[in-house]
């Protein structure tokens, strides 16, 4: 029990704390993997293995695996995190090799890179399909392997755009969180100047949803409060009024996967989108830099494209939508992190670094916060029999202890008190009841990693004395 407070009959009055203390923090889900995840070896390991049909390359540790399959454009595939699977995969291409044609596109599904403005102006716009950008193969080398994992994927130059991309991912051995630090060099002469953008397609059909559209996906990021666009936000395609689109009033964008195309256009800059899938209780957390005083291509750093069916108007003005029974779009999510606009001389390169955080959360999803993300806010009340109640509930980025810190209406530390462990596998229920100085006015609580390292604040919040009469 680790417990500092700076005076002798502080230390004599918290030492029964523990034997005190009503203490539950209940996993909302139980997850038979997490018992084989906590078993596994130390360290984490890359090696070939065969995904779908293709050949690939995993990087795994006891959290997660991530499987890499460079011949078709570098591509991410798929993510697994205690046994879910979070992005989607085309069953129409699955284990296939296209060669890279510039007028046909080729979905494979999964993680990749794109490049900023799309479009057939003239050349400062990228008309996109699967050409050798998008398609073509990549070479992988291993980086490192053990306590820490990375490879380097490098993709071919590519003579139209003057562009080559390189990706760099790397996982731990401690956590389930991946990052990822890619590249984009001009291979020509000339200047050139583009965005790089993060694709990632999540799977809002399948397993969560066997009769078609999982209804309890959602997505969310800050939206900006002084932003450039109409209602915080911009509809770049599809119908202008979406009910499934929304600002809270806590000011996170909201977007609720619904079976219909569109794309969603946001000028976020607190560098954080979420994930949410409430049928299985998953999300992904995806952190980036926002640069503030560099240009984003249309002025977004975050876009949101949602598949199905396109709203078409026929030449008698009649509205439809595209699509029948046996052409029907697939089920999926784009969630899209885009670069500052990089003009870049010959042989020069800029970089985007990314992260992503797996963990649990439910439809209530509420902010993230440097340790997890959290659902129901904490709530810290002193009651009546003289113990102080904390309340919330959270999902963790690693796995440790909740650590509740106290302090005074002064800013004064009265000390520590751990609550028992965490891990980013089980969606965490705080309920407790713990004795604690009636001085206490502030309360925060931190996640401490296995090592001891603080991960930093849950959520800090003032103590109400409500209750007390």
């Amino acid at each position: 029990m680790d417990l500092r407070f700076p005076r002798a009959n502080c230390m004599r009055r918290f030492a029964l704390i523990l034997l005190l203390s009503r203490i539950q923090l209940a996993p909302l889900a139980a997850l038979p993997a997490e018992k084989s995840n906590q078993a596994a070896g130390p360290g984490c390991r890359i090696e070939a293995a065969d995904y779908k049909g293709w050949q690939g390359q995993q990087l795994s540790n006891r959290w997660v695996q991530l499987t890499v399959v460079p011949q078709i454009g570098g591509r991410l595939m798929q993510v697994r995190f205690a046994g879910h699977d979070y992005l989607f995969v085309n069953p129409k291409y699955a284990g296939k090799y296209l060669p890279p044609a510039a007028d046909t596109w080729f979905n494979y599904g999964g993680d990749k890179l794109w490049l900023l403005p799309e479009g057939n102006n003239d050349e400062q716009h990228w008309a996109g399909n699967s050409d050798l950008l998008d398609d073509g193969p990549f070479s992988l080398r291993k980086l490192s392997e053990g306590e820490h994992c990375e490879i380097e994927l490098t993709g071919p130059a590519d003579p139209q755009t003057g562009v080559q991309f390189r990706r760099n991912i790397a996982i731990d051995a401690d956590s389930p969180r991946i990052r990822f630090h890619a590249f984009m060099k001009n291979v020509t002469g000339h200047p050139i100047e583009w965005s790089m953008q993060s694709v990632s397609q999540y799977d809002t059909g399948g397993a969560s949803a066997p009769s078609g559209a999982n209804r309890a996906f959602w997505t969310f990021t800050p939206a900006n409060e002084s932003s450039s666009y109409l209602n915080r936000y911009h509809v770049r395609f599809g119908p202008a009024e979406n009910s499934a689109a929304s600002v809270r009033s806590d000011g996170l964008f909201a977007l609720h996967y619904v079976h219909l195309a569109a794309e969603l256009w946001l000028d976020s800059r607190e560098g954080w989108l979420a994930v949410v899938d409430g049928a299985t209780r998953y999300a992904m957390i995806e952190r980036f830099r926002y640069e503030e005083n560099r240009p984003y291509p249309g002025k977004a750093s975050v876009i949101f494209w949602t598949n199905g069916p396109e709203v078409k108007v026929n030449s008698d003005g009649v509205a439809a939508l595209s699509g029948g029974d046996e052409s029907e779009p697939p089920y999926y999510l784009e969630a899209e992190v885009n670069s500052p606009l990089c003009r870049l001389r010959p042989e020069e390169t800029c970089d985007l670094e990314t992260e992503w955080l797996p963990t649990r959360s439910d439809s209530e999803f509420r902010s993230v916060t440097d340790a997890g993300v959290v659902m129901r806010p904490l709530r810290a009340t002193h009651l009546e029999n003289g113990k102080l109640k904390l309340s919330g509930s959270f999902g963790a980025f690693f796995y440790g202890r909740l650590v509740a810190r106290l302090y005074n209406d002064h800013g004064r530390s009265l000390g520590t008190m751990p609550l028992g462990n965490v891990s980013p596998t089980d969606l965490v229920s705080l309920e407790s009841e713990i004795t604690a100085p009636r001085s206490a006015a502030r309360v925060s609580l931190h996640l401490e990693d296995e090592g001891g390292i603080d991960r930093g604040s849950l959520q800090e919040v003032r103590v109400d004395v409500g209750e007390i009469r």
